[in-house]
């Protein structure tokens, strides 16, 4: 079993930035995939960013990337979500996923085959 807690979030105002946080615990290991999901209001739960093979594989959604970066403490079990230049959609509650064995790539996007889900945190951005 794993455990998530994830946590950073807040209101902010458009072009801020927050760093959020994912402390796991439990049965724990470097080479099965972190990922960042979010999902707003009324939507489906969105994929954001992932970070697979002890560091190795990075990957991001376009709607994220070049502002968002995932990074990873080995150290302290914890994986965190820079996020830059906030805009009003990003709005959203972020959850940190992991699950207990590696995936192929084209799977890391795909929220269902992920085992273990962070109880999520509010991110509000203001225009």
């Amino acid at each position: 079993q794993v455990q998530l807690v994830d946590s950073g979030g807040g209101l902010v105002q458009a072009g801020d930035s927050l760093r959020l946080s994912c402390a796991a615990s439990g049965r724990t290991s470097s080479t099965v995939p972190m990922a960042w999901f979010r999902q707003a209001p009324g939507q489906e739960r969105e994929f954001g960013a992932v970070m697979a093979d002890r560091g190795t594989r990075l990957y991001y959604a376009d709607s994220v990337k070049g502002r968002f970066t995932i990074s990873g403490d080995n150290a302290r079990n914890t994986v965190y979500l820079q996020m830059n230049s906030l805009r009003p959609e990003d709005t959203a509650v972020y959850f940190c996923a992991t699950r207990s064995q590696r995936v192929i790539v084209g799977a890391l996007r795909r929220p269902e085959v992920y085992d273990y889900w962070g109880p999520g945190t509010q991110v509000t951005v203001s225009s």
